[in-house]
This record gives C-alpha cells, sequence and structure tokens, in this order.
C-alpha cells in the first residue's frame, strides 16, 4: 500500500510542483496512446520544455502538444502530427531540422523536418515511468533520463534505446531516485539534476557514473554546464548551487527568491533563469550575483529560451508568455 501511494506520487511530483499532474501518470497498464489531437489555440496549454531548432522555437507539453515559432516566439501554431496524446516533459535539436522529445510512459519522439512530423522511436505503457530530460552531443549519441534512476542512451540517433542501470549511491539503497535533468558540458562531461540534492557525472560517455554530494537534500529540476567552466544547478525552495571543479566542490548561491528554480539559460547576458510563482532570476557574466523579480501574474514558470533578439520567451502552466 504504502509502496503504491510512493509511485504515485512519485511519478507525479515533478510536474505538480511545476504546477500540473503528469497527465495519465496513475492510468491503468496497458493503455494505448492515441495521436495528440489538434485545438483551436493550444498556446495556451501547459508548456514543460522547450528548444531552438535554428531560428525555431519548439515548446511541448500536455497531452502531446508541440508548438512551433518561427517569428520569435509571437505566434505558435501545433505541430502537423505527433502520435502520442502522452504529456511531453522535455525537447532538443542537434540542428535546425533533427530533434527529440521525452515524456510520459518513457516515450521517445523523433522529427526530421523542425518539428512538423514526429516518429515514435520507444514506448512503455506497461509501466508509466516517464522520461523528464534529454540531451543528445551530435545526432547519433543521446540519453534520457527520468523516474526511480531510468537512464536510457542511444548510439545511433535513437534508432535503438538501452536501458542503463546506475551504481547504488553511497549512502546504500536501491537506485531509485528521480533523475530531473541531464546536460552536457563543452568536455562532454554528462550531468544529471536529480533527487536528495545529489547530481549524478558521467566522464566517459554515460558508460560510468558517480553521485555528487551538493551538500543539499532537496529536489535539484535543472542545471547548466556553462562556458567558462562552472556548474549551477538549482531547485526546490530557491535552492541553487555553483562548482568550479566539475562537481566536486559545490557553494551555495544566492538565488533571490524561495521559489523553486525550474529552468537555466546561458545568455550572451550571463544566465537567465526561471521558477515556480513568477520568478525570473539573473546574474551578469562571469558572477554569481542574481537578482530576482516576480510577475505580477505569478505564473507557474516552466522554461525560458532567447529569441533572436535576446529577448526572454516564458513558458508556463499556462501556456506562452511574452516578456513585453
Amino acid at each position: 500500500m504504502l509502496k503504491n501511494i510512493r509511485i504515485i506520487l512519485s511519478a507525479t511530483v515533478h510536474a505538480l510542483l511545476l504546477g500540473a499532474a503528469l497527465v495519465g501518470s496513475v492510468h491503468a497498464q496497458g493503455v494505448v496512446p492515441k495521436p495528440a489531437r489538434h485545438w483551436p489555440d493550444a498556446s495556451g496549454l501547459m508548456l514543460l520544455g522547450a528548444a531552438h531548432a535554428g531560428a525555431r522555437i519548439v515548446a511541448v507539453g500536455e497531452q502531446g502538444v508541440v508548438l512551433l515559432s518561427d517569428d520569435d516566439g509571437r505566434h505558435f501554431r501545433q505541430a502537423a502530427s505527433v502520435p502520442v496524446d502522452a504529456t511531453l516533459t522535455a525537447v532538443t535539436f542537434v540542428s535546425a531540422r533533427e530533434g527529440w522529445a521525452v515524456g510520459q510512459w518513457g516515450t521517445v519522439l523523433v522529427t526530421q523536418d523542425g518539428g512538423e512530423h514526429w516518429t515514435q522511436q520507444r514506448i512503455d505503457t506497461s509501466v508509466d515511468q516517464p522520461l523528464f530530460s534529454v540531451a543528445f552531443t551530435n545526432d547519433r549519441d543521446g540519453w534520457a533520463v527520468g523516474l526511480w534512476s531510468l537512464v536510457l542512451a542511444t548510439r545511433d540517433g535513437g534508432r535503438t534505446w538501452t536501458q542503463m542501470a546506475l551504481p547504488k549511491p553511497p549512502d546504500g539503497g536501491k537506485a531509485d531516485r528521480n533523475l530531473y535533468r541531464i546536460f552536457a558540458a563543452h568536455d562532454g562531461t554528462l550531468y544529471i539534476a536529480a533527487e536528495q540534492g545529489t547530481v549524478i557525472r558521467s566522464i566517459d560517455g554515460g558508460i560510468t557514473w558517480t553521485y555528487l554530494d551538493t551538500g543539499y537534500k532537496g529536489s535539484l529540476w535543472t542545471g547548466i554546464a556553462m562556458h567558462d567552466g562552472r556548474l549551477l544547478v538549482g531547485g526546490l525552495r530557491g535552492n541553487l548551487f555553483q562548482s568550479a571543479d566539475r562537481g566536486a566542490t559545490w557553494s551555495v548561491v544566492h538565488s533571490g527568491s524561495a521559489n523553486s528554480i525550474t529552468d537555466l539559460i546561458e545568455t550572451h547576458d550571463g544566465v537567465l533563469g526561471v521558477g515556480l510563482d513568477g520568478f525570473v532570476m539573473r546574474a551578469p557574466p562571469g558572477t554569481a550575483r542574481f537578482t530576482a523579480i516576480q510577475r505580477p501574474d505569478r505564473a507557474a514558470l516552466t522554461a525560458v529560451l532567447l529569441d533572436r533578439h535576446n529577448m526572454p520567451v516564458l513558458f508556463s502552466k499556462s501556456g506562452v508568455l511574452r516578456v513585453k
């Protein structure tokens, strides 16, 4: 009974704290996904991830919605075809045309035309073990991570995905931590921001992994590897940590807010981050001096990108939000 409760809560807690549940996380096993429906206006639906596909902006979210913008986020239209109505949590592109999206039921989708049409590479409806993040270092090598230490790897552009076993954590027990964000440094080192203040690192392309302790015990939802070699990871209640030695040691960074951090990006002007309750944070280049503001709408922000004029495009539980 307690185990079942933990399964349900674990499957939904990440998106619940982002302002929405992973739709279908408690659905019966064996459910057959349908193609994503087309909405009269999908720009107000919950969006959980976004990426650049060349000059195009691609955002993904609830019920398999994929939105495309070719005018710097002023207008969005729905993708022509998405084969599943699974909630999509993250998206990444390696070129203007080739990209991947992941989400509920361990779904992995691929596009070869900039997000217009998607095909399914992987899905497992026997258990809803969602994927929360995906990263590719080139058009062949990619990784996706999710619930209960789920790590998938591909060496052939996603034609095949192999589940990888993480080692047991240093404090013992099973490797069953929720893995929220995978990202790569410029030297190819992979990092995963996870539960219990943990960052997991691989220096050999995902073959072996090492647990790194930030000194924090809460969930880390996001992270970036910056051009100057520093790492930043953030999560619950505005907690933010920095490392200048590939994760060997960490220092606390004041984020300027007690609201949870959901996304971080490096920009020409430093670092930009967003979080729940309308939280937007910025730091100048080469520093960790953040200032934060709160949007009047207090929107549950989930992701951020810059347009071609270096203006933020925000994504949220309530869809696309522009910064005027």
